[in-house]
């Protein structure tokens, strides 16, 4: 027969037992919720950022782990960006997401947050140098530019004859605006000369550029001056969708929508739905939402195993993918239909 002291010390083993237990499972979700993840974007005016912010934050719902999100007040605001990577170094973040509006200025301050132990990943767009960051995730931007240029080469009557315009981004020629915008040069058959920078070119077929600041007011007003300045223009290459759509609207105006090759770069839903009504020719889809939840997912790993993320194969940045969608497709230029990217546009 047990004695009831017995039954008491076999009762205590067990409760340890399952205190000791419990414990250890709740370990982890303590680690998990000791991690911070920030994403610092360029604005979230731009429907882009958002998307990245939702795949971020839901990424971070989904593993346990905190999150804050910031954005400059407009496209360029460098100033609120380097006020939100001191916010994070102080709050003890583990990683940073940032898509950075000055990728030079900008490298400094986050410098700052990699000698504080934290990893830093830039999204979409490289740093100034791109090793300023611990890794980049992104579209390759020179392939989405080529993609579309050799759309358009193949789209216009003669591409040897022909009189293009491109609408940039800012005149400080961050570096995701010149990949896109080399890139096209090189798929449409145009010297690009120093692929580190735009305005070097001597290319005859260059009617100029202008900068619209990724925006469709910004779009009009600079497609307007090119038609201005040739009004034989026929090729418009255009840093992102918002953009498209305004130089549509100054086409529309001079009644010449139907005469000019238009491309564009992002594949948005509001973009690809452009692309479907002919407002855009051809546009390069790539994928924000994917793009920052991989970068949740490699601080979150970081943070467990210290293993910071490698690069794709080949490239010297990690590769989120991008896809040509148009309703003309030309031969040798691999696409989809704007049918079936309005079911996958920006995922």
């Amino acid at each position: 027969m047990t004695s009831r002291s017995t039954i008491h010390r076999l009762t205590g083993l067990i409760a340890g037992t399952a205190l000791a237990t419990c414990l250890i499972a709740a370990a982890p979700a303590r680690a998990q919720e000791d991690i911070l993840v920030g994403l610092v974007v360029k604005t979230e005016a731009n429907p882009f950022f958002a998307k990245m912010r939702e795949g971020a934050s839901q990424k971070a719902a989904e593993l346990g782990v905190k999150f804050q999100g910031f954005a400059g007040k407009y496209d360029g605001d460098h100033d609120s960006q380097v006020t939100a990577v001191e916010n994070l170094i102080s709050a003890g973040a583990s990683g940073i997401l940032i898509t950075a509006s000055d990728p030079k200025a900008i490298a400094p301050v986050l410098d700052q947050a990699r000698q504080a132990g934290i990893l830093v990943i830039a999204l979409d767009t490289p740093l100034d140098p791109a090793d300023a960051a611990d890794q980049t995730f992104a579209t390759d931007n020179v392939k989405a530019g080529e993609l579309i240029g050799q759309w358009a080469a193949k789209t216009v009557a003669d591409p040897k004859t022909a009189k293009v315009g491109f609408l940039d981004a800012i005149e400080t020629q961050p570096t995701v605006d010149v990949q896109r915008d080399q890139g096209f040069m090189k798929g449409f058959g145009i010297d690009p000369k120093d692929m580190s920078r735009y305005l070097d070119e001597d290319d005859a077929r260059i009617v100029g550029h202008q900068w619209g600041a990724g925006s469709e007011e910004g779009g009009r007003t600079g497609a307007e001056l090119l038609l201005q300045k040739d009004p034989d223009l026929n090729v418009f290459y255009t840093i992102n969708e918002p953009t498209a759509a305004g130089a549509y609207e100054a086409l529309k105006a001079a009644g010449k929508e139907g005469s000019v090759v238009m491309t564009s770069v992002d594949g948005g839903c509001p973009g690809v739905e452009n692309v479907k009504a002919g407002v855009i020719g051809a546009t390069a889809m790539q994928y924000p939402l994917l793009m920052a939840s991989k970068g949740v997912e490699a601080i979150v790993n970081f943070k467990k195993t210290g293993e910071k993320p490698a690069a794709t194969q080949g490239l010297d940045f990690f590769d989120t993918g991008v896809t040509l969608v148009t309703d003309k497709p030309v031969d040798g230029v691999e696409s989809i239909t704007s049918a079936e990217a309005l079911k996958k546009c920006w995922g």
